[in-house]
């Protein structure tokens, strides 16, 4: 009976040693926190930086050499087209001008006299042929009067192509004469004044520019978008973006030009969208980070990003955990549209159910959690 008594008494020993083990090795609850997933409209895209530029910019150079003689404008001032920049000093071609015009006078007047004595050589030839019918003039006497009437009449075609030629002169001197006057070929703003008064400006193809002009109401966001992402790029696709000069403001373009050659260095397409900017709130050369919104669905479950482990853009995967009686339960899901920080769920995932957003790290599958609301009960 002893021994007995002994063993049924060892034995309850050990069972009570093995419980008291399992108690101190299983794991604690976790904290975490979490979100009932819902369907909501979440919009594709693509995120884009880049750099502002004015669609319209000109840089205005004289061309013809001469002294800076007046200069019209500052730099910051709005100019509409044709508007004075500035006038060199052309007063030798100004008396070139003068000769010129003196010449198309002068041709005009030898025109007149061409077209006197090509009458009158015409009015002798006449006179010839009736002596002639009436046996009082020779043949030779008539041959003569018909020679001297058609050089006449040559030398009038003569004195016409010498006003053309002159005239001609005379549009070449005028055009370099209004060469002189340097205005603005377009409307905008000056942003460069580089010329004052007694500086010698040179021809187009050496010089510096005068002026430069930009017109900021249209501005480009070229920007480069990796080939593995341009299947939903189309011109006409919206565009969002933010500058770090304007903090909370965000602006809005379309995309104008998509590059038919993919760069082959980088594999990167280069993508240009227009920006309206008829306030002149942005300005050429600000830096800008946007997004092309490429697609939209209306009822996809999306999640944040942060809430996914081990997530795989190529091959669309990802887990997460989702809570189970107060249990985390690892799945594999099925990732499709990124939009920044919120990644929809194509499959794996159902409307309703409680997601862990913050804690996950810590989790391993079946873990009991505390939920926020839960603690110290």
């Amino acid at each position: 009976m002893s021994v007995s008594a002994l063993s049924f008494s060892g034995c309850d020993s050990k069972g009570d040693a093995r419980s008291s083990k399992e108690a101190k090795t299983e794991r604690p609850p976790v904290a975490v926190e979490t979100m009932t997933v819902k369907a909501s409209e979440i919009m594709a895209g693509v995120d884009v930086v880049g750099t502002l530029t004015p669609k319209f910019e000109t840089e205005v150079k004289s061309q013809i050499p001469g002294l800076v003689k007046e200069v019209y404008v500052t730099e910051w001032v709005k100019v509409k087209k044709n508007t004075p920049l500035a006038r060199l000093d052309v007063s030798e071609t100004e008396a070139l001008a003068r000769k010129a015009e003196a010449a198309v006078e002068s041709a005009k007047a030898a025109y007149l006299e061409a077209q006197v004595s090509a009458r009158r050589s015409e009015r002798e030839k006449s006179r010839m042929d009736k002596l002639k019918e009436y046996g009082l003039a020779t043949q030779q006497g008539l041959d003569d009067a018909e020679t001297q009437a058609a050089a006449a009449n040559a030398r009038v075609e003569a004195a016409k192509a010498q006003i053309r030629a002159a005239e001609e002169d005379l549009r070449q001197v005028q055009a370099r004469l209004s060469k002189g006057m340097i205005l603005s070929p377009m409307e905008g703003i000056v942003s460069l004044r580089d010329v004052n008064v007694g500086d010698l400006a040179n021809d187009t193809g050496t010089a510096d520019p005068m002026f430069r002009i930009v017109d900021n109401r249209i501005l480009n966001l070229t920007v480069t978008v990796p080939s593995v992402e341009m299947s939903g790029l189309r011109v006409g696709n919206p565009l969002t973006f933010t500058v770090d000069s304007m903090p909370g403001s965000t602006f809005s373009g379309r995309v104008m030009h998509i590059n038919p050659t993919v760069n082959e260095a980088d594999r990167s397409v280069k993508v240009i969208a227009e920006i309206q900017n008829k306030t002149g709130e942005l300005k050429g050369g600000l830096f800008a980070k946007g997004r092309i919104l490429t697609g939209s669905k209306r009822k996809a479950l999306q999640v944040p990003r942060a809430a996914l482990v081990g997530l795989n853009m190529t091959a669309n995967k990802a887990g997460l955990f989702v809570i189970e009686k107060n249990h985390a339960r690892f799945r594999e899901v099925k990732t499709g549209i990124i939009a920044g920080e919120q990644v929809e769920i194509v499959s794996g995932l159902n409307p309703g159910e409680n997601l862990v957003t913050r804690g996950s790290f810590n989790l391993k599958d079946s873990d009991r959690v505390v939920l926020p609301e839960s603690k110290g009960k």
